[in-house]
């Protein structure tokens, strides 16, 4: 499928009839994106699926962008459009290569998760990480919520069952059991649930910015985790520095990354072919776990 003419129809059943012309654009994995010109208004960026896992999917999405922005203060694109076939948004920048901008960002996210604590795990309603379904449903244990909602939901899954064998999975339900062991009892906060370096942008003004939310309220380092073991830039070297002494981290916090991004790698690895390491980072942190016997 041709992303700039499929993108240019979506737009045009969603009414905008100004659109000039479609340019793909990089970055996402799940969903078709591109930057739209228009005729009488500023370029936007359009992003859309061959095929909806649900009617739901973009309406969920800009509810995260606002939560974001209202509740955590932090910057994300305006939504000027969102409905069952496409999503619109105005354009942010690519981020600088500065480490000025990433300190700037780990004032932002340690604020974000610092204001928005919560009595209870989960978000008022579903919404997605790439194409599956993130169910949200509420409960007041974290570790029965991180157990049931991010870990074991992707058993089942097709390309998980093939690419973990019974072990494997028996060794991540042997952790789930022992996550109270294994983790610091934290509170919940609103967590921006897929930061990955791609979805981290600025504004007009260089503000850092982000898109492609999948919110709840859970635990803090789901979102560190996640920029801690996805290869951020050599100039975000002092941003775990910045958000460690603004959020009071104990020491102990590198080593429990692996074991908070396994919700992560099995996302990864239910929905792409290729998983870019992520069934091996898998089978690495079950290890420990596996019976002996």
């Amino acid at each position: 499928m041709r992303p700039g003419p499929f993108l240019r129809e979506s737009l045009l059943r969603a009414g905008m009839r100004d659109v000039v012309a479609v340019e793909p654009a990089a970055g996402g994995l799940a969903a078709l994106a591109g930057i739209a010109t228009r005729r009488d208004a500023p370029s936007v960026f359009v992003k859309a699926f061959a095929e909806p896992p649900a009617d739901d999917v973009f309406p969920a999405e800009a509810d995260g962008l606002a939560a974001l922005r209202d509740l955590g203060g932090v910057p994300t694109p305006e939504v000027i459009l969102a409905d069952r076939d496409v999503l619109v948004l105005s354009l942010l920048r690519p981020r600088p290569s500065s480490e000025a901008f990433w300190e700037r960002f780990a004032q932002q996210l340690a604020h974000l998760h610092l204001s928005t604590t919560h009595p209870r795990f989960g978000w008022h309603r579903d919404n997605w990480l790439g194409r599956r379904r993130q169910v949200n449903t509420w409960n007041d244990d974290g570790f029965a919520f991180f157990a049931q909602h991010r870990l074991l939901r992707w058993l089942g899954e097709p390309r998980v069952d093939a690419a973990l064998d019974r072990q494997d999975r028996a060794a991540l339900e042997r952790l789930c059991s022992r996550l109270p062991e294994l983790l610091p009892e934290r509170p919940a906060c609103l967590t921006h649930g897929d930061l990955w370096a791609q979805n981290i942008l600025a504004t007009p003004d260089g503000e850092p910015a982000l898109i492609d939310p999948a919110v709840s309220y859970l635990w803090a380092e789901v979102d560190l985790a996640h920029v801690w073991t996805t290869s951020p830039p050599p100039e975000a070297r002092r941003f775990f520095d910045v958000y460690a002494e603004l959020t009071s981290l104990d020491d102990d916090w590198q080593a429990r990354m692996p074991i908070i991004q396994l919700r992560q790698h099995l996302a990864v690895l239910a929905q792409f072919d290729d998983d870019w390491g992520a069934g091996d980072q898998i089978r690495a942190t079950l290890a420990p776990f596996r019976s002996r016997t």
